[in-house]
C-alpha cells in the first residue's frame, strides 16, 4: 500500500495518476472534497490533514510506502505564518506517523528553494543548504526547516529520500503555483525579466521519484532539473504553444521594484494576495543555474524531457481542460 499527501497539487495528482496506471495500490489523503482526474476513482481516500497528527497515523495502518507531497507553496509575506506551520509542523507529524507505523520507506518532495537558490556565481546542487544570505523567501525556509525533520526521522531509523525539483512544468491548477505561466503567456502578459532559472516536467519528476522509492537508496537528496534555462525563452516558447503574441516589455530591476512595492500597497487596500512581492521580483531578476548530475550519475538509464517538447503538451492539456481554443 502506497500513501500519497498533497494529492490535489500538481505533483501529487500526477503521481498517483502514474502509480495507478501501472496497478499499484493508493491511498491518499484529502482535506475538503476528492481530487477529480483520471483515474482518481481507484484511489482509496482518506479526508484528514497533516496538521491532524492523531488522524495522519490513523491513516498511515497498513502502509508500506510514502510520498510526501503537501505543501503550501506562496511568496507572499500574509502568507508566511501559514505556510511555516503547514510546511513544517506537517511534515514533523508525516515523519512522526512514519515511525509510529513502521514506514518502510519516506519520499519527501521538497525545493530547490531548500538550498539557498540565489547564487548567481555558481551551479546550485545538493551540497548546499538554505541560508539568510541565500535564500529571499519564507519558502525556502519553510522547505529547509521541513527537510530538517526529514533527516532528524533518518536518525530514528526511517528509510528515506529528498527531492529538490526546480520549477516544475505541468498542467496543473493555473490560477496557483508554477502553472500559472501558462495562464500568463495565455493572456498575452507583455512583460519578462532577464533571469535564468532550472525548469524540469512534472512527468520527470514523478519518474525520479518512483525510481529513488524502488531503489535501495536512503538517506539521499537529489536535485531535479532538466535545463537551465532564461525566462524570456520559456515565456516565448509558451506563447507561441498557445498561439499568442509573445512577451515585448523587459523588466528592469529598478521597475521590479517600484511594481512590487505598488503591488504591496494595493494588497493592502484590497486584501488579495499581490501578484508580484519583492520576493518573486527577486527571483525572476536572478541567473540561477542548476547542476543535476547527481542523480543522472545514480541512475544512467534517466533522460529528461526536452522542455520544448514538455510546453507544447501542457499547454494542449491545459486548453482541454480549460476549453480554450
Amino acid at each position: 500500500m502506497i500513501f500519497v499527501t498533497g494529492a490535489s497539487g500538481l505533483v501529487g495528482s500526477h503521481l498517483i495518476q502514474s502509480l495507478l496506471s501501472k496497478g499499484k495500490k493508493v491511498r491518499a489523503l484529502y482535506r475538503q472534497a476528492v481530487p477529480v482526474f483520471a483515474g482518481s476513482e481507484q484511489c482509496e481516500w482518506i479526508q484528514g490533514d497533516i496538521l491532524d497528527p492523531i488522524g495522519l497515523t490513523e491513516a498511515l495502518a497498513g502502509v508500506d510506502y510514502v510520498y510526501h507531497c503537501a505543501a503550501i507553496v506562496s511568496f507572499a509575506p500574509s502568507a508566511a505564518a501559514k505556510m511555516l506551520q503547514s510546511n513544517v509542523e506537517g511534515t514533523a507529524n508525516v515523519v512522526n506517523a512514519c515511525l509510529e507505523q513502521k514506514i518502510k520507506k519516506l519520499l519527501f518532495v521538497s525545493s530547490v528553494a531548500a538550498l539557498g537558490r540565489i547564487r548567481e556565481n555558481e551551479a546550485i546542487d545538493e551540497l548546499m543548504h538554505w541560508t539568510p544570505a541565500t535564500s529571499n523567501s519564507v519558502y525556502g525556509q519553510s522547505k529547509y526547516l521541513a527537510e530538517l525533520e526529514v533527516w532528524r526521522a533518518m536518525e530514528e531509523g526511517l528509510p528515506m529520500a529528498i527531492v529538490n525539483p526546480v520549477i516544475i512544468l505541468g498542467a496543473g491548477d493555473w490560477n496557483n503555483g508554477s502553472s500559472g505561466i501558462f495562464k500568463s503567456a495565455y493572456n498575452e502578459f507583455p512583460w519578462y525579466t532577464s533571469g535564468m532559472s532550472g525548469f524540469v516536467d512534472v512527468l520527470d519528476v514523478v519518474d525520479a521519484m518512483q525510481i529513488l522509492m524502488e531503489s535501495n537508496v536512503t538517506g539521499q537528496r537529489y536535485l531535479l532539473s532538466a535545463e537551465n534555462i532564461h525566462y524570456k525563452a520559456i515565456f516565448n516558447a509558451i506563447a507561441k504553444a498557445f498561439n499568442k503574441r509573445l512577451p515585448h516589455k523587459k523588466v528592469t530591476p529598478f521597475l521590479a521594484s517600484i511594481v512590487w512595492r505598488l503591488e504591496a500597497i494595493k494588497g493592502l487596500i484590497t486584501g488579495k494576495v499581490p501578484l508580484l512581492t519583492k520576493e518573486t521580483a527577486a527571483t525572476a531578476q536572478a541567473t540561477v543555474r542548476f547542476n543535476n548530475q547527481k542523480f543522472l550519475n545514480a541512475f544512467p538509464s534517466f533522460q529528461y524531457r526536452n522542455v520544448d517538447d514538455t510546453i507544447i503538451r501542457v499547454a494542449k492539456e491545459l486548453k482541454s481542460i480549460h476549453q480554450l481554443a
